[in-house]
């Protein structure tokens, strides 16, 4: 049972609870704009004392394997803020966009600016890079993320970077504003418990072998830990056709959108790789109801030390970024404002 409650101290809701029942079997909370959301799963008393409270605002009976992400917990949808004046959720489409892979400063002080012109209210860039083969570039590690830092407090843009192991969580969360958890580690539940207790939003990638179901329930492992700022990521699934890197799932979005009530962005660049794939699944992206995308971008692809195939150079991302304006505007929508643009977008 999924309880709505006023948003109202969690220890005190704990003490409550713990006067009754000493040993709540499975209560978890996870705090929501101005409700509190408190799952009891199959503990009719812990949820009879809440009732008695008059603290409970509404109840979900039967709610879905991950009830913290149920859509009817939040039925407008959650709105998450990456840092900043930068959100993902709601009316507008948000794009976050930015190398693979941080390479070097000069690299990416220019991907900043490239994004920023785009329309991109955040920057994304990998310091550890999980590859399939030991002897491709893993990343610059500690200076990447050093870089990152740098990049974002010359910049003032939020900036999104992966987290690969538990160990690392709190290194990586001094330096970034938002952790990527990439699709490798969708399932990485230690992982998942870790970065819903390090205070930063979370951009939880869907498992290349993941069903809908299982991606909601990694999500759930966040919010269990206290984590509402979760935003999902399709961003393709392993299929028998060779044509593309992976099968992208925009079908899924769909469904997430009408299960639960986290944002989901979508990721062209990996869900394809290849660039001239990219702008033909974004525009359908936002066609099926997307909140956003992340985009690989880079100032000089042919240089790129990782996954150069799929990443936009500036003028394919300033027409990408033209087209999704068009395909918005016929949807009501509009792009999310980032942070001003301090020289235009001088070409």
């Amino acid at each position: 049972m999924l309880l709505v409650c006023r948003a109202v101290d969690e220890d005190a809701v704990r003490e409550r609870i713990h006067a009754r029942v000493p040993t709540p079997h499975g209560t978890t909370m996870c705090r929501i704009g101005d409700q509190l959301l408190v799952h009891v799963p199959g503990d009719r008393l812990a949820a009879d004392v809440l009732h008695e409270s008059g603290l409970v605002q509404r109840t979900v009976a039967d709610p879905s394997d991950a009830p913290l992400t149920d859509r009817e917990a939040v039925p407008p949808g959650s709105v998450v803020s990456l840092g900043g004046s930068a959100t993902v959720g709601g009316a507008d489409f948000a794009l976050i966009a930015g190398p693979c892979a941080v390479e070097s400063h000069e690299q990416m002080s220019a991907s900043v600016a490239m994004a920023r012109a785009g329309g991109a209210v955040a920057l994304r860039g990998g310091a550890y890079k999980p590859r399939s083969s030991p002897y491709s570039f893993q990343g610059l590690g500690d200076e990447g993320l050093r870089i990152m830092a740098k990049i974002r407090a010359e910049s003032g843009l939020p900036v999104v970077t992966e987290v690969v192991d538990a160990e690392t969580v709190d290194l990586v969360a001094e330096h970034a504003d938002v952790l990527q958890i990439g699709t490798r580690n969708a399932q990485n539940f230690t992982l998942l418990r870790a970065v819903g207790r390090a205070g930063r939003p979370v951009l939880l990638k869907r498992g290349f072998g993941c069903t809908v179901s299982e991606w909601l329930q990694a999500a759930e492992y966040v919010l269990a830990a206290g984590n509402p700022d979760v935003v999902l990521c399709e961003r393709g699934i392993r299929s028998f056709e060779p044509a593309t890197r992976f099968t992208l799932d925009l079908s899924a979005v769909a469904v997430v959108k009408h299960r639960s009530h986290l944002p989901v962005i979508v990721d062209p660049s990996h869900g394809t790789g290849h660039r001239h794939l990219v702008k033909p699944l974004a525009l359908a992206a936002a066609a099926v109801g997307a909140d956003g995308l992340l985009v690989d971008i880079h100032p000089d692809p042919p240089s790129a030390l990782c996954d150069g195939d799929q990443a936009l150079d500036r003028d394919l991302w300033f027409d990408l970024a033209d087209a999704l304006r068009g395909v918005l505007t016929g949807l009501g929508r509009g792009l999310t404002p980032g942070e001003p643009e301090p020289a235009g977008r001088a070409r």
